[in-house]
């Protein structure tokens, strides 16, 4: 690790206390400091969106920037957990985005392709990002999290085991039966929560 590093993480959790002392300046001091990373987890949660969605990268990292100033914030303690505050900022802005799209109605329910012969990223409709918020709304509440920091925000079962104070069994366990409920839930299973 080396001494910037370590000087960067000291100065963001400090940050963090500021923030969590009611200092509202600390979390605009706080960004540029996870600038880069919040753009690597919108660039993550995008792949997943459809080629034609409107969101970039930067405007997804802004839009839950606006979220976590106006709350959010004042629970993290370090890194991992604001990350993963943030994960869930930007889950919810493309929700609330899917739902705006799903109520234009926009293009008579033509598909989007491009002309590109690349790797097409797996796209999702607003219809399937609808399905997956009520089926995490059926999860316990830390599974819930579990779900939002694996696979939203992309922490490791150890970061995640960390920022919810539960051990690394507890975490891949809750893991495990968080993605068996969706799967049945979004396939159409009969089943009730994982409990």
């Amino acid at each position: 690790m080396t001494t910037s590093y370590a000087s960067q993480q000291g100065e963001l959790t400090r940050l963090l206390g500021a923030a969590r002392g009611g200092e509202r300046e600390a979390l605009d001091r706080l960004l540029p400091l996870v600038y880069e990373e919040l753009r690597v987890l919108a660039r993550r949660q995008l792949e997943r969106e459809q080629a034609a969605h409107t969101l970039s990268a930067t405007g997804l990292v802004h839009e839950a920037y606006v979220k976590l100033a106006g709350s959010g914030t004042a629970s993290a303690t370090d890194r991992a957990h604001f990350l993963a505050i943030a994960a869930r900022a930007m889950r919810q802005v493309l929700v609330d985005h899917a739902r705006r799209r799903k109520r234009a109605k926009r293009g008579g329910g033509m598909e989007c392709t491009t002309l590109g012969d690349g790797d097409a990223a797996v796209e999702s409709s607003p219809e399937e990002i609808l399905a997956l918020k009520l089926a995490l709304e059926g999860l316990d509440p830390r599974q819930r999290r579990v779900v939002e920091y694996r696979f939203f925000a992309g922490m490791e079962e150890q970061e995640v085991a960390a920022v919810l104070g539960v051990s690394d069994r507890t975490a891949r366990r809750d893991w495990v039966k968080a993605r068996a409920w969706l799967y049945r839930s979004l396939s159409g299973g009969v089943g009730g929560p994982a409990r």
